[in-house]
């Protein structure tokens, strides 16, 4: 396909078509990133719940496959907190209930919760395998790091939620900017500050971004299906990254999308959504179940992030071993319930080439009609006078 009129995207990253897969820690792996791959997307490998062996495996598996296709690899950038004992006890307090409704013992040993940030252990993986894309969430690294991962000849990018964001990120020397609205399933990239409460959804936040930055801007939350690309597109952004969507795919099977998550996914569940701290101490956006709408979704009590989900771990436990959902991190964004369930391959061409025909009807539909920020449309579809260049012909 090389009917996209604003090249910048495809250029930069060397893929066919603008859909990113977003990297899904827990939920996507290997599998989905050469699907998405072979289909001229950009595949991602999450790598913050993964130690440098798998990693390293799984990037082997990838480069086996798909040799010469362009990767993204993502890497979380918090700062691990300090264990705070009266902040773990009055989150145990809180839960004790459920513990002894499930037969568990509350004050009882619980696994450790945790997320990896990016590190000079995993610095070291990326200039020894030399992805095209190194993405972070929360951020940036320290600057000694991303120096070395720029000296790689990796682009750079990070999730923006606000304009502010946006601008710091720019001011850091990214290539691109995911701008992350609040319909996105999973955690917020939020990082300059932590007030959820006014977070932009998709369709506010990127003309925004695009208007307030100079490097090309990638939509992110709540798009799923072609519509959704196709009015990120006239929005502004340069191309879309897709999470919930590939949820509903057979290469979303690692352990941590056990078919609990599947059947929530498909039932009337995913209707509903909101942002919680409960699973993580962060915000991120999942279904809403038992435990959120009998904590939260939003408590004080959570210790912070990745802590809390520590104390949660032997009620997930006991509660999926009867069948339950009661306490699972249900990830899903608010679009969830257009997503088709299909191969990630063959989901990423239909994406793209649903979106391409609706822009020719739109052309047809508007004719020589200017329209507000359409830098990135394709066939015969007008544009406007945006203050971006466009690069490349179609």
């Amino acid at each position: 396909m090389n009917t996209w009129r604003d090249h910048r995207i495809l250029d930069l990253f060397g893929i066919e078509v603008p859909i990113l897969q977003a990297p899904m820690a827990g939920a996507s792996s290997h599998e989905m990133a050469i699907a998405v791959a072979k289909a001229g997307g950009l595949g991602s490998l999450p790598c913050a719940l993964l130690n440098e062996a798998q990693v390293r495996s799984e990037l082997a598996e990838i480069r086996a496959q798909v040799p010469a296709a362009p990767l993204s690899i993502n890497f979380f950038c918090h700062r691990p907190p300090e264990p705070d004992l009266v902040q773990e006890l009055q989150w145990r307090e809180r839960l004790r209930s459920y513990y002894l409704e499930l037969g568990l013992d509350p004050t009882g040993p619980h696994p450790s919760s945790s997320r990896n940030p990016f590190d000079a252990a995993m610095c070291a993986l990326v200039e020894e395998f030399r992805p095209a894309v190194v993405s972070f969430h929360f951020g940036l690294p320290a600057l000694d790091l991303l120096s070395r991962v720029k000296a790689t000849g990796a682009k750079v990018i990070s999730s923006a939620t606000t304009v502010a964001e946006a601008r710091w990120l720019e001011g850091h020397g990214v290539d691109a900017i995911v701008a992350q609205g609040s319909e996105a399933g999973g955690h917020r990239g939020i990082f300059l500050q932590e007030e959820i409460t006014t977070q932009l959804g998709t369709f506010a936040l990127v003309p925004q971004v695009v208007d307030a930055v100079s490097v090309p801007v990638i939509a992110s939350g709540g798009i799923t299906d072609a519509r959704g690309i196709v009015a990120a597109i006239v929005l502004g952004a340069c191309a879309v990254q897709i999470g919930t969507a590939y949820l509903y795919t057979p290469e979303a099977k690692l352990p941590k999308l056990p078919k609990l998550h599947r059947a929530a996914l498909r039932s009337p569940l995913a209707e509903t959504t909101a942002l919680t701290n409960l699973f993580t101490g962060r915000p991120a956006r999942g279904m809403v179940n038992r435990l959120m709408r009998e904590v939260g979704p939003i408590s004080t009590l959570a210790p912070s992030f990745p802590l809390a989900g520590g104390v949660l771990a032997p009620l997930r436990a006991a509660a999926e071993a009867a069948g339950s959902d009661d306490f699972m991190s249900l990830w899903a964004g608010q679009a969830a319930p257009l997503a088709k369930e299909m191969s990630a391959g063959p989901l990423t061409r239909l994406l793209a080439e649903q979106a391409l025909e609706q822009f020719r009807s739109l052309g047809e539909c508007i004719g020589s009609v200017s329209r507000p920020s359409a830098q990135c449309a394709v066939g015969d579809a007008p544009q406007s006078g945006s203050r971006h260049v466009h690069r490349g012909a179609s």
